[in-house]
């Protein structure tokens, strides 16, 4: 891969769970093409697709940065939302805040949090109640 650093932005939309998924698919399909190594992609690729089904699910919009560098990918996910009220109860595994209807959908397991902080090297995730909630992940290429 080139020393120098790529760098893209993804729109999300809240509630469009037609095209959930997209942002994180070519997420995906930009690491391989850069020959970013798999475990690196496939790390990247399940914190990605949880945060922005987060942002589906739960924000009006969001937007996801991606920055990747010889050493790292990281992304950067903002929303604007209702925002985390207990950030500490988010990040246990199985707890959920998910409608019937969300569910039905097949989401909503609680684990969305959980499998990003699993998967990244650093995780940073802030919220301020009623504005919007922001995320950091960063996953290593190099030891």
């Amino acid at each position: 891969m080139a020393a120098q650093l790529f760098e893209s932005v993804y729109d999300v939309t809240g509630r469009d769970f037609t095209n959930a998924g997209r942002a994180s698919t070519a997420i995906k399909d930009t690491l391989k093409r850069l020959g970013v190594p798999p475990a690196v992609v496939r790390r990247v690729a399940i914190a990605s697709y949880e945060a922005e089904m987060n942002v589906v699910m739960y924000a009006t919009r969001g937007r996801i940065l991606l920055q990747v560098s010889p050493q790292d990918v990281t992304l950067e996910v903002a929303d604007e939302g209702p925002g985390i009220e207990n950030i500490e109860l988010a990040m246990q595994e199985g707890y959920s805040t998910a409608t019937q209807e969300m569910r039905e959908m097949g989401f909503g397991a609680g684990m969305g949090l959980p499998n990003i902080r699993r998967n990244a090297d650093e995780f940073d995730l802030t919220s301020e109640v009623r504005r919007g909630t922001r995320l950091f992940i960063r996953v290593k290429q190099a030891a």
